[in-house]
Formats: C-alpha cells, structure tokens, sequence
C-alpha cells in the first residue's frame, strides 16, 4: 500500500508541476520543479579534466534597469575522473552552462529540459496504477546527462576566461599588475614574505624585507595601509598581490620611491558555508595552523579566519669591520649565532550584509598578538693598536606584539552602470613591548670571563593608525569615467623607554638618560583627488590625475621637553597614464608620475639610540622631504599559451632620505665614534628593463620567469660622494607541474647579482638589522632554490598534503660590503637554510545549503548576481 501512495503522490506532483504555466496560480517565493544535471569533461585526448570551473546560470530580467541579467545557481569543480553534477535545478527556468579552465576554450552551453508529450497512456484512471513506462520517462525528464563533453585546448585568450577555477597567473591592468598567488605551494603554511619571496619582480632579502627594482615599496593590505607586518599575515589567507610600480593620483602621494604592494585577502561570495583547515611542522621545531570558515546566505556574508604559528629561527652570519678614529687602527670582528623562539596569533571576523540590491555594509575585525624571545651569541675579537682583546656579548630579549584593527565600508552601485559611491573607516592600532639583557663577557688569555658589563633595555609603546576615505566613480555615455575621493590619515605613536647600565665593577644599574627615550608623536596627511579615464577617439586608452596633499608632523621627547614640529605646505602630485592596443593580443603603456616621502618623527629627532654599542643610531632634525618623478613604458601581448610583458623605467629622486654612517662625538660616552644617522643625500636614480612572461608550456606545466636588468645610484653630495653606477641583474623561474592522480610540484629559482645596497628607511628607533648604510656599499651575488610536492586526495580533492625544501643549497646567503670616511665592512647572514615544512589542508563545506531557512525547497544559490 505504501508503495502505491507514493507512485501516485509522485505522478500528481509531476503532473502538477507541468501543467502550469512558469508563474501561473504560484505563491510568492515559491520553487519550480527541481531537477538534476551531470557530465563530463575530457580534453581533446579524451582524457579525464579535474578541477574545471563549471557554473550553472539563470537569465532573468532586473526589476530596476528592465535588462535582462545572469544570476548565479549553482557552482562546481570537476573531480579527478572529469564528471560534475548539480542538484535542485530550477528546471523550468532559462539556463546556461559554463565551462571554463586555464589552457583550455571556454564553453557556454544552454540547458533544456525537455518533457514528454502528454498522450492517452498518461491519463490517471481510477484504481489504477500509472503506466511504470510513463513514470520512467517523467524520472528520465527530470535527470539530465550530458554525457562527455570534450573540452579543447587554449583556443582563447587566458584572461579572457569569464570564470575560472585556475585564475590566470598575470593579470594587467592600466595602472597595475596583478599576480594570483593561490596556486604557489612553496609558501603553504609560512607568511606573507614566503608568498613574496616566490612572486616575479619581488626581492626579498634574508632579514624578510620586501624590495621592488631595488627600494622598498609600501604595503597596503586590500588596498589600505596596515600597521601589520609583512610576517603578520599568514600566507593562506592571500588571494593576490597587486604590483603598483607606478601609483596612479587615486593613491597616497606620500610613501617609498619603489611603488606599492597590495596584498588582497581572500574572500567569498558563495552561498552556503565552507572553509579549511591548514596544519603543519617544520624541521627545526615550528608549527602552523589556520583555520577559515565563510556562511553566506541572502544578504548576510560571514567571514572567519584564525591562525596559530610557532616559530624557530635559526641564523648564522659574522662581520669584519677595518676602522681608523683619531689615527687609531682597529680590527673588530665577530661571529654569530642566533636562535629566535616565537609565537604569534592573528583571527579575523567579517560580516558583509545588503541593505539593499545596490547598497552593501562590511565591517571586519582583526585581532593578533606574538611573542618573540630571540637569543644571539656573539664572539668579538677586537684587535686595536696591535693589542687583541675578546669578548662574549648574549643578547636576551623578549618582545611582545598586540595589533588590533577596525574595517567599515559601505558600497553603494546606482542605476547606472558602473557610477558607484564607496567609504572606508580603517583603524589599526598596535601595543608592544620589550625586555632585553645584553651580557658582554670580557674574556683574558685563557678564555676565561675576567670581567662582565649589563645592560638592559626596557621599553612599551603603542601605535594607532586611522584612515577615512570616500571615493566616487561616475561613468559617462562618451565613455569617459571620472574617480574622485578624499581622505584623511591620523597616525600616533608614544614610546616609553629606559636604558640601563651596569658598568664593570658596580652593582647597581644606572640610567642612562641620554640614551633612553621617551616620545609622544602625531602624524596627518589630507588629501583629495581627481582622475579622468576613458578612450580618445578609439586611438588610445587614458587616465589622467591630480592629486594634492597637506601634512603635518609634532613630536615631543618627553624627557627633554624638546618639541618638534614641521608643517609641509599643500603640493600638486599629477600622474599620467597612456595605453594603446595594438592588436587583439598586442598592447602598450607609457606613464608617468610625481611622488614624496615625507621624514617621519623617528628620523628627525636626535636622539642617541645605544642599544647596541657597536651599531649606534642618531635623528637628524635638518631633514626635508624627498620628492620621485617616476617614467615607465609597457609592451604587453597575450597569446593562446601566455602572457608576456616588457617593461622600461627611470626614477630620479632628490633630496633622498637614506641612512648614512659617519664619525662623530658620541654624547653618552663624550668619544669620537662611528654612528649611523639620517641625511638628504644629493640624489639618487634608478632605471632599467624588466621582462616577466607566464606560460602554460605543456597542459601540465605553467611557468613563470621575470628577469630584471638595472641600473642604480645614490649620490651623496654634489662632489658625487656615494655609490658608484652598477648594472646588475636579477631573476627569478617559478615552474608548476600537475601531474596524473592530484600530483602538483613546483620548483623556484631566484638569482641576485651584484647590486648597489638598496635604499632603506626604518621607521623605528634601534640599530639596522643589516648594520649597513643604503649608500655606502653593496650586496655580493647570491641565488636560492625552493622545492614543494603536494598531493590531492579525498573526494573532489578536498584534502591535500604538502612537502617543500626551502634554500634547499643553503646558497641564500646575504654578504653585505659597506664603506666610507675611516672605515670598510662585511656582513654575512644565513637564515633557516634547508627548512624542511610538511602542511595539512582539508577544505569542507556545502555551497548549495539554506543555512538560515527552513524551507529547504528554497534554491538557496538563487539571486546571486555574478560580478
């Protein structure tokens, strides 16, 4: 009896459900007739295609333009075996299929449910079972297969692709390169310098700073500055990084001469929920994990993300410095070996909600905190006069992290395509503090301790960082588009420190005063501007901007009272950029733009930093700002297998803020010294030619290479004290191969020449951690290679397991050659050669769950729109 009232509850419901028109005698909300829809995919060898993007689309009419628009259904990936299904189709509504992977052509399909035609078996009789051939063809009707579609090989244009599951590894834009970073499995499990260390144009040297053509570029993070280090950010939560060589007028005018990194954090638009989680160890100890759990449904978008790393550095290095003060001839040298144990956390809550079709509120959070206890030993011999005297200098620190970060944004998109108000609200704000112990052993004959001096080093501060922005975009009918916005930043920063010192011989700790530092600063750049983009008579593409900006900067030492303040006057800031396409595949730019640096309070307030006694810092009050004008040429042309880009630039900075070492009367101990400072060096230039090319050689290899020949200067004085004019090379090969069963390998190359030292600018109190001045010397060629195997399995690949080898030669070394007035030096450092990592990931989720409604018949992927 069961049996029968479900063969006829089943027959009424098809009957029903097909006899109506698509919206006749139908409830608000309510669903049509739900169906299934699978195939597969093979390549033009017949062979399986995994991981292919396959998107099921809705066309539909919008309510406010009368347009006809494609509205998301349902998302999918191919298994390894090529097959894909969707269930809950919407059967009766006008669909479209969408095949799409990097390599291959694009396919776009419609779908059709075809039932059969009513005739007189389909009649319902009393008491009578339906035909069971009738039933057959209705189950038939609602279960479509498409068979094996055969999916041939790059026959377009790779950043062509509407929607992908591998994204193209180079995107360019007018004012920008973009570069996906998804599939770089070298950095799986570190952080954001590892997914840098592997990017094309990127210098990474072996203390984790970032350099871009030789200077050190700003980073922002989805288009914001941060106060979160490059180290702060866990490498899996990147999408992409945006190359900004050439900040257009829309960006600050204020920062380094190198341009802007923009780091965009992944996020999802999907509906239903998913996530990850990323686990894993590395041979000296360290361990990582992160977690990411994303829920959408209707007008609510959650966001989390959580990460837990422990980290054990391990670095070798040794310097040898020739000096003459006051005609005295010494020799110091020294060799070291330092271990840093570390702990760092970082979570992020997000929550995006529609207030309307048009009009979107985010708001996120970010929270983070670390711990780091470094320990260096070092052995000093140094050798004065003749006489040789040694001695063991430990280093015991502890530092202490706490950043913390507010985002609100608030998106609103009008009726016409493509004009759109935006507001941003970001704060972040950092508290840290430090506890040192240097313990310097002075060592007689027999290498036993004779005497022993202390210092201690005790110190807190807290920065805050606050950026309001509003930004307009209005298209017009000629096709031209205007951008304009305002903004403000506010930074403070306070400082707390005191040096102690316990002499040979005494008992007690003195402060030194002189050497301890007490600040309270404030830092505000206003701005505002204008930009125009559009086509000139189909010739070429334009974007034409201006920019103008105020500062101000007020400081105060609070031990002194001294006072310091500098008020920067409102300055222009134009950038032009030009782009022509030559062809469907051919194109090139020409741009050029102004740009300042600004010196900060740090490098203007002349305090004595003493904390290292070898490697003393001072301020310089005399400071003024350095101003770049930066031209760069593009030629650009993408092909069915790739996408190669040449580039030509020239920088020209005067006034340039850089370090500098120099002999001078030290103020704590009242003798002739070496100390490094602050100055406004003559200028300094910087040009050359970069070529980056992205590939997919074989279907199973991508490749990208970048290689970068320059030229650069800093001249110190108008005599043409400072560096000498070097050409130098650098490059970099990443290759990735995906092999048969969910294999992929990738193997990174990088190579260094000889280069000038490039152009630093700390911005905190403390010696340099390269213990060089950016103008008086060079790096030494070096090269490293990294190797990463990563294998899929579970069903669709959910889950992977990775092994990489990092500076698997230990060739990564950085040996630093500096010299000036009485003095020449050599630094070597070695950090983490051969680092062996081993990471976990399991990503999990429903992309097609109502999760906030109970009626589950509701299509919860339905009025989605695709971006």
């Amino acid at each position: 009896m069961k049996k029968i009232w479900f063969v006829i509850a089943f027959t009424l419901s098809v009957c029903t459900a097909f006899s109506q028109a698509p919206n006749a005698g139908r409830p608000p909300g309510a669903m049509m007739a739900d169906g299934k829809l699978s195939g597969k995919l093979v390549d033009d060898e017949g062979k399986p295609l995994a991981q292919a993007s396959i998107v099921l689309l809705k066309t539909t009419q919008d309510s406010l333009t009368g347009k006809a628009k494609d509205i998301l259904v349902q998302t999918a990936s191919s298994s390894a075996s090529g097959s894909f299904a969707f269930t809950a189709v919407p059967i009766r509504e006008k669909l479209t299929l969408k095949i799409s992977s990097i390599g291959y052509t694009t396919i776009e399909m419609p779908v059709v449910y075809e039932m059969p035609k009513r005739d007189s078996t389909m009649k319902m009789e009393p008491g009578k079972a339906p035909d069971p051939a009738m039933m057959a063809k209705f189950a038939a009707a609602f279960n479509k297969d498409l068979g094996t579609i055969t999916v041939d090989y790059d026959a377009t244009e790779i950043d062509a692709v509407t929607v992908t599951a591998r994204k193209a590894l180079l995107e360019i834009d007018i004012d920008k390169k973009v570069f996906n970073v998804e599939k770089n499995i070298v950095s799986a499990g570190g952080t954001a310098v590892d997914v840098l260390r592997n990017m094309p144009s990127i210098q990474v040297d072996i203390d984790g700073n970032v350099k871009l053509r030789n200077a050190a570029p700003t980073i922002f993070v989805d288009g914001r500055p941060t106060t979160l280090s490059l180290d702060q950010i866990p490498a899996d939560v990147i999408e992409k990084v945006e190359v900004i060589t050439n900040p257009s007028a829309k960006y600050d005018a204020s920062g380094s001469m190198a341009g802007i990194l923009n780091i965009i954090l992944k996020k999802n638009k999907k509906t239903g929920y998913n996530g990850m989680v990323n686990f894993g160890a590395d041979r000296f100890g360290g361990t990582n994990f992160m977690g990411s759990l994303n829920a959408r449904q209707n007008k609510v978008n959650v966001s989390l993300t959580a990460m837990n790393m422990r980290m054990r550095n391990n670095t070798e290095g040794n310097s040898e410095r020739n000096s003459t003060l006051d005609g005295v001839n010494s020799l110091v040298t020294q060799d070291i070996d330092s271990k840093t144990r570390g702990m760092m956390t970082f979570g992020r809550l997000g929550i995006d909600y529609d207030l309307s079709e048009r009009t979107t509120l985010s708001l996120a959070g970010i929270l983070a905190g670390g711990r780091f206890e470094p320990v260096e030993n070092t052995r000093i011999v140094n050798t004065t006069a003749g006489t040789a005297s040694t001695s063991d200098r430990i280093s015991e620190t502890e530092r202490s992290f706490k950043p913390r970060g507010l985002q609100a944004g608030l998106t609103h998109k009008f009726k016409t395509e493509g004009e759109e108000l935006t507001a941003d609200l970001n704060y972040f704000g950092v508290r840290n503090e430090m506890d040192g112990l240097y313990t310097t052993n002075y060592l007689n004959a027999g290498g036993q301790t004779a005497a022993t001096q202390l210092q201690r080093n005790i110190g807190s501060g807290e920065s805050q960082f606050m950026t309001t922005q509003v930004d307009y975009v209005k298209p017009f009918k000629n096709g031209m588009k205007l951008e304009t916005g305002l903004r403000a930043q506010i930074n403070n920063i306070a400082n707390l420190n005191e040096n102690l010192l316990k002499a040979v011989g005494e008992t007690d700790f003195e402060n030194i005063s002189s050497a301890s530092s007490n600040y309270d600063s404030k830092n505000s750049v206003y701005a505002a501007y204008a930009s125009l983009a559009g086509d000139f008579e189909k010739l070429f593409s334009y974007k034409i901007g201006l920019r103008a900006e105020n500062s101000t900067y007020d400081g105060e030492l609070l031990n002194t009272g001294e006072q310091f303040s500098n008020r920067y006057p409102l300055s222009l800031f134009p950038s032009i950029f030009l782009s022509k396409k030559l062809s469907d595949k051919d194109q090139i730019q020409i741009s050029g733009t102004r740009r300042v640096n600004r010196p900060n309070f740090f490098q203007l307030i002349p305090f004595v930093d003493y904390t290292d006694s070898l490697n003393i810092t001072r301020g310089n009050a005399d400071l003024v700002p350095e101003f770049t004008t930066s031209g760069e040429f593009n030629y650009s042309r993408t092909g069915n297998k790739g996408t190669f880009l040449a580039s030509v630039y020239y920088k020209y900075t005067n006034d340039l803020i850089t370090r500098f070492l120099s002999q001078e009367i030290n103020p704590v101990t009242g003798n002739l010294d070496f100390i490094n400072t602050y100055i406004n060096a003559s200028s300094s230039q910087n040009y050359g030619a970069e070529f980056t090319y992205t590939t997919n050689l074989k279907k199973w290899w991508d490749l990208t290479a970048d290689l970068n020949f320059y030229n650069s200067r800093i001249t110190v004085d108008e005599a043409g004290t400072g560096q000498d004019p070097l050409w130098t090379v650098f490059g970099k090969l990443n290759n990735n191969f995906t092999f048969k069963k969910s294999w992929t390998m990738q193997v990174a190359f990088e190579y260094q020449g000889k280069t000038n030292m490039p152009v630093t600018q700390q911005q905190t109190f403390g010696p340099p951690s390269t213990a060089q001045s950016s103008s008086q010397g060079y790096i030494e060629p070096f090269y490293g290679l990294d190797v990463a195997i990563k294998k899929s399995f579970l069903k669709n690949d959910i889950a992977s397991l990775t092994l990489s080898v990092n500076d698997i030669l230990r060739t990564r070394g950085n040996t630093m050659v500096s010299f000036g007035e009485g003095f020449s030096q050599t630094y070597y450092r070695l950090t983490n050669p051969q680092i062996v990592k081993l990471n976990f990931a399991i990503r999990f989720g429903k992309m097609d769950m109502n999760m906030f409604k109970k009626n589950r018949n509701q299509n919860s992927m339905e009025g989605m729109q695709m971006q």
